[in-house]
């Protein structure tokens, strides 16, 4: 399967702006004009709406709450984190920020297997590269076509390309490997995850091809989706910035497949671009401003997907 019918998300109760972030992610955007407190409260906001509107729809939501959340600003984007297979694998990644390999919980898994009988077979565990300043962040740094095994991977500081080997090797997938840009110069800040300037699903792939810089990887690229029989819905450097690239395909227990994004995402798209969508799936879209603004990130990094089989 592309997409999964159970999703994990963790409550933003510590979210604020993430300094150490900054760095490399340059859609985040400090908000002086509020409080801790007042961001907290709307990022929450955001969030339990986000989360009714899943469950409304039938998907499985397991949300978690993290004690230490003062500590972990960016616990709503688990996705980065850890991924899950459907053979019972969990794979832990290495994270380039300090602050965010406290989000790691491992006590996440026995909550997964005693509350909702799912199978975590081995916990296979990258983040050791830590120590050699290697990282690859999960399923923001990759975008995982599990049908074809296929990973699309755009190469950054948070995206190694020895990890990215390593990987494929373990998970016997190819790699399609690229740099993309925040512009159309490549004097230009390399984009610091995939899953911002692309979105796989079942059926079609959004993707922001002009920020691949470089004509022959941006053909790789696009051979290889059209070769999976993905129908390219292409996106601007604009609407890329308005998280229209971090969107995720989901579905419900009865199979309806959703493809979930911001409110700001979907007011970015043009009609060409919704009726596209809506030739597969049903789209559903939530505000999320504030997890957007400050965190740099968007609906699909707020979702990790549970892949995991049930308990026999």
């Amino acid at each position: 399967m592309q997409s999964a019918n159970t999703i994990l998300m963790v409550k933003p109760s510590g979210f604020r702006f993430n300094e150490e972030t900054a760095v490399n992610n340059h859609f985040q955007i400090a908000d002086e004009s509020q409080t801790v407190a007042q961001i907290q409260n709307k990022a929450v906001n955001e969030f339990d709406s986000m989360v009714s509107l899943l469950q409304k729809n039938g998907v499985e939501v397991i949300v978690i709450d993290h004690d230490n959340g003062a500590e972990t600003p960016d616990a709503v984007f688990p996705n980065n984190w850890f991924s899950t297979h459907q053979n019972g694998d969990v794979y832990l990644y290495p994270m380039n920020a300090i602050n965010r390999r406290l989000e790691r919980r491992l006590e996440i898994f026995d909550t997964i297997k005693e509350k909702h009988h799912l199978r975590v077979s081995n916990i296979i565990d990258f983040t050791h590269w830590e120590k050699k300043n290697l990282f690859l962040e999960g399923t923001g740094s990759m975008i995982l076509d599990r049908v074809n095994c296929i990973i699309y991977a755009s190469i950054s500081k948070r995206t190694s390309e020895k990890l990215l080997s390593e990987y494929a090797k373990k998970m016997n997938y190819d790699v399609i490997s690229f740099e993309s840009y925040h512009s159309s110069s490549n004097q230009s800040p390399l984009i610091y995850h995939t899953n911002v300037m692309m979105c796989l699903a079942s059926s079609f792939a959004v993707i922001c091809l002009e920020a691949i810089l470089d004509q022959n990887e941006r053909q790789r690229v696009m051979d290889k989706l059209k070769e999976t029989e993905k129908t390219i819905i292409e996106i601007t450097f604009d609407q890329m910035n308005n998280f229209a690239g971090n969107m995720l395909e989901v579905q419900n227990l009865n199979g309806d497949q959703y493809l979930v994004m911001s409110s700001k995402a979907y007011h970015s798209l043009n009609k060409s671009q919704i009726n596209q969508i809506q030739q597969y799936v049903q789209i559903l879209h939530s505000p999320i401003d504030t997890i957007e603004t400050l965190g740099g990130g968007s609906a699909r990094c707020m979702m990790a997907e549970i892949f995991l089989p049930n308990q026999d």
